[in-house]
């Protein structure tokens, strides 16, 4: 009986240890295999070589990519914060009833309830060269042509994510701002504090453990985004995703399995880089 009652807890972790190594260790582990297997340009072959990471950083086109893909992660970030921020501290500290905070919130969730497809292809008529953007600038005499960076460009492309993933910035700060103690907000007012003071000194530092969670999703999100890239920038921008995802349809697995775990590799250290500044166990 006593060895059974020992063996217990390892028997409640087995199902999920055997989902975890399934689906997520071996998967990885067979990526770095394949990622060192020779290829020839027409055929692979498996071996143990570090060409493949050589060309990889050694290529300017590569480089750029990698350059682009972070430039997309910042801006997008930046852009995820700006919004978020504020609709979080109005929901929090504005909005006094609990029910209206829950509608909304849910309101603010209505977008995605639809498909990230759909939701992208909707900015299509709104942005093109006959869309309603363009027909609104010329009929107020902005402009005389239309203006052709609205689709088909970064624009688009940091646009369409902004709109895909500004959601997963706003819960989590609001979640942490649902947690500060409203006494801390009325002595400092009490005190003579002023609202930006109020921010800085209490709401803000509060706040930072959901900002870390929200910009670990942005940043897991944006890092592996291909489908975006290939729909709003019409071809003519890339990412490390978009390329990975070129690379497998022209049968390039061992190039685009590299890429892969220098993409994981990459984004693993952003993401350890903003727990290791930020405590976010208290939110978790």
């Amino acid at each position: 009986m006593k060895n059974w009652k020992n063996i217990q807890p390892y028997l409640l972790v087995a199902p999920q240890t055997l989902v975890f190594f399934l689906f997520l260790v071996i998967p990885i582990a067979a990526i770095l295999m394949v990622s060192f297997w020779e290829f020839t340009g027409y055929s692979m072959s498996p071996a143990f070589t570090w060409d493949n990471y050589a060309a990889i950083f050694s290529s300017p086109v590569y480089l750029a990519t990698y350059i682009n893909t972070f430039k997309f992660v910042a801006i997008v970030w930046l852009i995820t914060l700006a919004i978020a921020y504020p609709i979080a501290y109005f929901l929090a500290f504005h909005v006094t009833s609990l029910r209206w905070q829950i509608v909304l919130f849910l309101i603010c969730t209505i977008p995605f309830l639809t498909s990230n497809i759909i939701r992208m292809i909707s900015w299509i008529p709104f942005l093109g060269r006959e869309g309603v953007l363009n027909q609104t600038l010329m009929a107020l005499g902005v402009t005389n042509q239309p203006i052709e960076m609205f689709l088909f460009s970064d624009f688009a492309v940091v646009l369409a994510m902004v709109h895909l993933y500004s959601l997963f910035m706003i819960a989590p700060i609001f979640n942490s701002m649902m947690r500060i103690d409203r006494a801390l907000v009325a002595a400092a007012e009490d005190a003579g504090a002023s609202g930006w003071q109020i921010q800085k000194e209490i709401i803000l530092p509060l706040a930072v453990p959901g900002i870390a969670i929200g910009s670990i999703f942005i940043v897991t999100l944006v890092m592996g985004e291909f489908a975006t890239v290939r729909l709003m920038s019409g071809g003519q921008s890339s990412s490390v995703g978009y390329l990975i995802r070129t690379q497998i349809g022209s049968l390039q697995y061992p190039m685009a399995a590299a890429n892969a775990v220098i993409l994981l590799l990459v984004t693993l250290l952003l993401v350890f880089g903003i727990l290791r500044a930020v405590d976010i166990r208290k939110e978790l």
